[in-house]
């Protein structure tokens, strides 16, 4: 009788408002990411991965949960997901059912929310807000909301101690397959990090993303008011501080991909490195200017595409480009897929495994990203559609659009195509539930 097979252990990479501004992916020629691109040729990226909310508490708990933002009523900020999402149905309750050592540290739910019984153990390092000293070059905290300055090269900040601690973990003799889920918090606001990571990027050969003049001309009110093109966007114009910005989130990635760098060192050095799934994914994208917009909240492609990588040992091609479109909805089941755990019939999203193993795969499901109650955005591989609850739309060509500033939505011409991509729409939109109350 054949020796049973060795489950895999998982190492799951959660990285906080990094959007595709990834070497590898090419949107942004001047971002520095040596470590990420390293780990996509060992497995397989996904070009086209968007997530299911653009904010991170509700991107969070669908890919948590497998359950949509439609669907648990999930869809902000400041929303208890634990009062709609039990215990029993969240991708790391599965893996400890099926007999997992599940350890997380870091930023995996919103902030350091976690709870007992959905893990063997969770770190949470204490005190590092503090004592991060700011370089004397550091001129103040940024532009209005938009906080950023460089920190002494011998600062700490949270994301050391969860790193460390990660790959202490790595360090240690498993009896059990692990999963070990690293949230990292860059290049989420601040942008404080050290003055060598602000000095990879020189101020006068930064340059800021493609724009066009009037660009919300042609877009619905309920797009515009999501842009709030008169706030961070036109306090950042008469600063004059543009470019020191794209310098921050350009400095905060680098920092990032270093830290991933240190994660998948210990793991090359450890006696996992032969049978360890690592999947890395951005929570949603991020904005810098770009239709005259800061931050995520919106349905346009730069606050909802991030990275997804797979490296899957036996399964994912190496070296593999996938350019099919997918959520992140598909990370819950896709693990469960590859290492033997049953798939709740709760989860909305599809496993990917298929693309793994062959990144042509024909794949006719498109992704699907929801901010706020029945605000949708469909994307395929050619177009996106947004179909806000007033009932505005937004049409994008992306094959000769990549910056999506011309709506097409009016035309007639293309309504057949609105129709057929409005078919993934959620029908069922949960009310959305209340904010809770600040301590």
């Amino acid at each position: 009788m054949a020796a049973p097979l060795k489950r895999p252990n998982v190492l799951f990479i959660a990285i906080d408002d990094l959007n595709h501004w990834v070497g590898h992916l090419g949107r942004n020629k001047q971002a520095k990411t040596p470590h990420i691109d390293g780990l996509a040729k060992r497995g397989v990226t996904f070009t086209r991965a968007y997530c299911a909310a653009p904010v991170c508490n509700p991107s969070r708990a669908s890919l948590m949960s497998g359950k949509r933002p439609s669907t648990t009523g999930v869809y902000d900020n400041g929303q208890d997901w634990t009062s709609v999402i039990g215990q029993d149905i969240t991708l790391t309750t599965q893996f400890l059912r099926a007999g997992y050592i599940v350890l997380g540290t870091g930023k995996i739910y919103h902030a350091d929310v976690h709870r007992a019984g959905e893990w063997t153990s969770y770190f949470v390092p204490k005190g590092g807000k503090k004592g991060a000293k700011a370089h004397p070059s550091a001129k103040n905290d940024g532009v209005g909301g938009i906080k950023f300055k460089p920190l002494e090269n011998d600062a700490r900040i949270p994301d050391d101690a969860i790193v460390d601690h990660a790959i202490g973990q790595l360090g240690k003799k498993h009896e059990k397959p692990f999963f070990l889920a690293v949230g990292l918090h860059r290049p989420h606001m601040p942008w404080d990090v050290a003055k060598k990571y602000y000095d990879m990027f020189p101020l006068d050969k930064i340059e800021l993303p493609p724009i066009k003049k009037g660009d919300l001309d042609d877009v619905p009110d309920a797009g515009v008011k999501m842009a709030k093109p008169g706030g961070d966007h036109a306090v950042m114009l008469k600063s004059g501080r543009w470019k020191e910005a794209v310098q921050g989130y350009l400095a905060a990635i680098a920092y990032a991909d270093a830290q991933v760098g240190l994660l998948l060192e210990a793991l090359d050095n450890s006696p996992y490195a032969e049978n360890t799934i690592i999947v890395l994914w951005g929570d949603h994208g991020w904005h810098l200017g770009e239709k005259e917009h800061w931050r995520k909240f919106a349905l346009w492609e730069e606050s909802t595409r991030a990275p997804l990588i797979w490296v899957a040992p036996d399964t994912s091609k190496k070296g593999g480009v996938c350019e099919r479109t997918v959520d992140f909805m598909s990370v819950y089941p896709t693990l469960c897929d590859l290492c033997g755990v049953a798939i709740p019939k709760h989860v909305e999203g599809p496993s990917i495994r298929a693309l793994l193993a062959d990144p042509a795969a024909k794949w006719d499901r498109p992704a699907l990203t929801t901010f706020r109650r029945n605000n949708h955005a469909v994307r395929s591989e050619r177009w996106r559609y947004i179909r806000y609850a007033d009932g505005g739309e937004e049409l994008y060509d992306h094959s000769k659009d990549p910056y999506e500033w011309h709506n097409l939505a009016k035309d007639k011409a293309y309504r057949e195509v609105m129709i057929e991509l409005a078919r993934h729409i959620p029908t069922v939109n949960a009310p959305a539930l209340s904010k809770s109350k600040k301590k």
